[in-house]
């Protein structure tokens, strides 16, 4: 940090196994991810390529080169994954994971149906080549999962091989684990929680009044995905109290 500063809570450093931020890139050219990593790299855990755009990004070895000069991993996003597994192309996505130096995949079952059992298979399967992300939870806003089927699907996901169980939420953050309008929906949480250790869910979070939420819930080193490029560094400093959602957070707590 630039200055000293008492009463901040002790955030992990990287590489870390919890307090993870992975950051969504819909698009951003090499110039653009160079200069979001120049500013943003200490809080950066994981970079995820949106669905697919991985699959129209202009210059992709050489924007994948910028991440990996910041020992940042990188995976195609969970809706590639399935679009190669609709056509029947399940060993050319590994090809293509492996010509690209990919040792992140992320299984998710959002966009089409697989049946859990087929699903864990592949999980176990890519554990071969690298780490496994599982996404649970529909982009089907109508498709709602009782709280025990999300507590059954990550901890089958897990035994499988999975790292971490990713809770959806789409890019906009209104379906899987919040409402429509954006709304957490907490009873989900609590619920996951009381059976799925926190450390192990990357909770999709992409509007700050969710980031907020689990950052209240769970603390400064709770996993949060699908943030933006642009609030990497305003979400950190929510992490440690150090904006106004926040400021007082730790304030009653004994210096470290």
């Amino acid at each position: 940090m630039n200055f000293n500063l008492s009463q901040i809570p002790d955030r992990k450093l990287k590489p870390r196994q919890s307090g993870l931020t992975m950051v969504m890139d819909k698009g951003l050219s090499v110039n653009e991810a160079e200069n979001f990593m120049s500013v943003c790299h200490p809080h950066v855990d994981i970079v995820k390529l949106g669905f697919g755009t991985s699959f129209v990004t202009p210059n992709l070895k050489e924007k994948l080169a910028i991440y990996r000069s910041y020992n940042t991993p990188v995976y195609f996003g969970g809706t590639l994954f399935e679009a190669f597994l609709i056509r029947n192309q399940f060993d050319d996505y590994i090809k293509v994971c492996e010509e690209f130096e990919i040792s992140y995949m992320e299984v998710s079952d959002g966009s089409i149906t697989i049946p859990h059992a087929e699903k864990c298979g592949y999980i176990e399967k890519l554990t071969k080549y690298g780490t496994v992300l599982s996404e649970v939870g529909s982009k089907d806003a109508a498709h709602i999962i009782p709280p025990y089927k999300w507590i059954e699907l990550m901890k089958a996901e897990l035994e499988a091989g999975a790292t971490y169980v990713i809770a959806e939420a789409r890019e906009a953050g209104n379906v899987g684990i919040y409402r429509g309008s954006g709304e957490v929906r907490e009873g989900l949480v609590q619920e996951i929680l009381t059976q799925i250790p926190g450390e192990k869910v990357i909770w999709e979070a992409p509007q700050k009044a969710q980031q907020l939420y689990f950052i209240e819930l769970l603390g400064c080193n709770v996993n949060l995905g699908n943030i933006a490029p642009s609030e990497v560094i305003p979400m950190e400093t929510m992490r440690i109290g150090l904006r106004g959602d926040t400021f007082t957070l730790y304030l009653d707590k004994k210096e470290a």
